[in-house]
């Protein structure tokens, strides 16, 4: 990379700031400050971050200004926001956690929207099974759990109801937890880095520790694991964090809460500030190395030291090459054994599946416009790479390299990489959009990058492009000669008409 992108801290008056310069320890250029001042400040806004030329604005958006950040979104397109927009999907509202999960095919507790008074409270009379788990369903996802409810009978969800004025109807099925605790699993590229149980205060049933619950860091359940990791996956989070339920009968996980914003200890966030790192130089920042579990070691230590302790590190296993450990090899230690064990203490790996998005999503008509965009790996950040299934760190960073010499049109143009097989570009081609270049859109460098073009040929097409006009369609290149019925077909799978 020759030259580090701007960075750019977003600040929102009167909302506490996540990171900061010292999270971002070792980026050797200015990280620029653009504050959002409310009301009728989005064109100003704009404005300082194009006078600033910030490529990547990273902060999370409080959820009473996400709107307003998807059209100062838009009036930016060259600019990163990071989390991305999407990501922040779920940090608007109860209501779209529920979309975002029901979207994603990611379990949840039974849940029903009403837009319809009367029909809510029918649903809560003749249908719904008690407990109910009745929630303020607009504004932020994740506040402390103070407009969360439990109600015993219908009596008491209609007497909630019309006290708390909450309208739209959000209403879950109680799940009964397992140890009578809920857990918090905090991500950073997509890989769990800490994660506890959030047991309820003495005659409390709610578990968050603001409300006098208590924590412990020890026996998290792999299945928690794997559906936070899955649900980061979709999200396409850099960071993210779930909230997960346990069924006591059936052991089942159930995403509760999901969001880009959560509380975490400051060296958390400075894990976070060098992952991004890492992801925004392609690599050529060091990867911070979390063991899974590490989070137990971590809890053993008094919460009042470990909240102010910065910069946190673990070392890394290096095999010996000396041979001694072979020399002294002890003849009943089993080394196949190990290697059984140890992949069991990982969460499976998360085939990640976009399905169509259902239709009965709550008649949201703007459900459509957020659903997740397929990846073009000429464009996808480190971030986006490590969603694809058995994609690793190295891998990532070959990719990110090798789009700098070439453009990818098609999938198997990655096959000149010596880890990607067939079988692996199967499992990605379903995440992939159509990456083909728009043949009027071209020029020569363009063209060069494309595999199976060279000088001559780029020549010629340049050549008809500039007689024509413009293409109508692929086929006009069999026009040109020295293009036959075989090149052609070659050619279709590199160019399309538009975007």
């Amino acid at each position: 990379m020759k030259k580090l992108p701007k960075l750019g801290f977003l600040y929102l008056d009167y909302v506490l700031r996540f990171f900061d310069n010292s999270n971002f320890k070792g980026w050797p250029d200015k990280i620029e400050k653009v504050v959002y001042h409310w009301k009728n400040d989005k064109k100003r806004f704009i404005n300082e971050i194009k006078k600033k030329k910030i490529d990547i604005l990273i902060g999370n958006i409080p959820a009473t200004a996400y709107d307003t950040f998807v059209e100062i979104s838009k009036e930016l397109p060259n600019v990163r926001f990071v989390p991305s927009i999407h990501a922040q999907f779920p940090n608007k509202s109860k209501e779209n956690v529920t979309i975002f999960c029901k979207k994603n095919k990611l379990s949840i507790p039974k849940t029903k929207i009403f837009e319809d008074k009367e029909k809510g409270l029918k649903y809560l009379k003749e249908k719904a099974s008690y407990p109910q788990i009745i929630k303020r369903s607009y504004g932020p996802s994740n506040y402390g759990g103070y407009y969360v409810h439990k109600v015993d009978n219908y009596a008491e969800a209609v007497d909630l109801i019309n006290k708390k004025k909450y309208f739209p109807i959000y209403t879950q099925n109680a799940i009964k937890l397992k140890n009578n605790g809920d857990i918090r699993v905090m991500l950073i590229g997509h890989k769990p880095v800490c994660a506890f149980w959030r047991y309820a205060g003495k005659n409390q049933w709610i578990t968050n520790t603001s409300q006098g619950g208590h924590m412990s860091y020890n026996n998290i359940p792999m299945n928690a694991l794997e559906l936070a990791v899955k649900s980061s996956k979709a999200a396409r989070a850099e960071y993210f964090a779930c909230d997960i339920a346990i069924c006591e009968k059936t052991g089942k996980a159930y995403i509760l809460e999901c969001a880009t914003a959560f509380a975490a200890f400051p060296y958390i966030r400075d894990w976070i500030g060098q992952y991004l790192m890492w992801d925004f130089t392609k690599g050529k920042f060091k990867l911070p190395h979390i063991p899974l579990f590490s989070w137990e070691e971590l809890g053993k230590i008094n919460s009042n030291l470990l909240r102010t302790m910065r910069h946190i590190g673990f070392s890394k296993y290096k095999p010996s090459y000396d041979g001694e450990f072979i020399i002294n090899d002890d003849p009943s230690f089993s080394m196949e054994k190990i290697c059984e064990d140890f992949y069991k203490n990982f969460p499976n790996n998360i085939i990640e599946t976009r399905l169509e998005l259902s239709k009965q999503t709550n008649n949201n008509k703007d459900l459509v416009d957020k659903q997740l965009k397929k990846m073009n790996l000429n464009k996808a950040s480190l971030t986006e790479l490590m969603t694809l299934h058995a994609m690793q760190e190295e891998l990532a960073i070959e990719i990110h390299q090798y789009v700098q010499e070439n453009i990818i049109t098609d999938s198997t143009d990655l096959l000149e990489l010596e880890e990607i097989d067939e079988q692996m570009l199967k499992c990605w081609d379903n995440n992939l959009c159509d990456m083909r270049i728009d043949i009027n859109n071209i020029n020569n460098d363009i063209l060069l990058k494309i595999k199976g073009i060279g000088k001559k040929l780029a020549k010629i097409i340049l050549e008809y492009k500039k007689d024509v006009g413009a293409f109508k369609s692929i086929d006009e290149l069999e026009n040109i000669e020295g293009i036959g019925k075989r090149k052609l077909e070659e050619l279709k799978s590199r160019f399309k008409i538009g975007e």
